[in-house]
């Protein structure tokens, strides 16, 4: 659904900001890069399925690297899923080290992003509930929360 009013998204307490991707060095290599890029919807399908891991939301993007920006509830929650070994992640992770390795053929990275609450802005205006506005709650961008400044809860003019 489309939301055409202007909105921001509010979430309870702290959360991590959690961005992963690859990228096809050597495209031709498709028996290099698709386990590691097939790996990735089986993981997100589990978190999806336990909720009580932390994991909040995820938006995927393709391209030569694709990218997944994924909300977490916290940086502990986000670590013990990637050391779990019943979990998706160790053993992609471990099948990338053994197959791909340093050869060059398939880039990966992650960032991570420790977000203090009220510590970040955003405003969304003719879109669906997305990014953060997924992961938290939308509500109207009026008032206070009209300005950048406002959301991260500074009144214009002050530094």
């Amino acid at each position: 659904m489309i939301h055409s009013d202007r909105l921001t998204a509010r979430i309870e307490g702290d959360f991590v900001v959690f961005l992963i991707g690859m990228r096809f060095n050597r495209p031709l290599r498709v028996d290099r890069w698709w386990p590691v890029f097939t790996a990735m919807p089986r993981m997100l399908k589990e978190l999806h399925q336990h909720p009580e891991l932390g994991f909040l939301h995820a938006e995927m993007w393709f391209s030569r690297s694709p990218l997944i920006l994924q909300y977490w509830r916290s940086l502990d929650q986000l670590m013990d899923y990637a050391k779990n070994r019943d979990a998706a992640h160790l053993p992609a992770w471990k099948a990338f080290n053994r197959s791909v390795g340093t050869d060059g053929s398939v880039g990966i990275w992650h960032e991570t992003y420790s977000v203090t609450e009220g510590r970040y802005e955003n405003v969304y205006v003719n879109m669906p509930a997305f990014g953060l506005g997924a992961a938290g709650t939308l509500e109207p961008a009026r008032g206070g929360l009209q300005s950048a400044r406002g959301r991260m809860g500074q009144p214009d003019g002050m530094p």
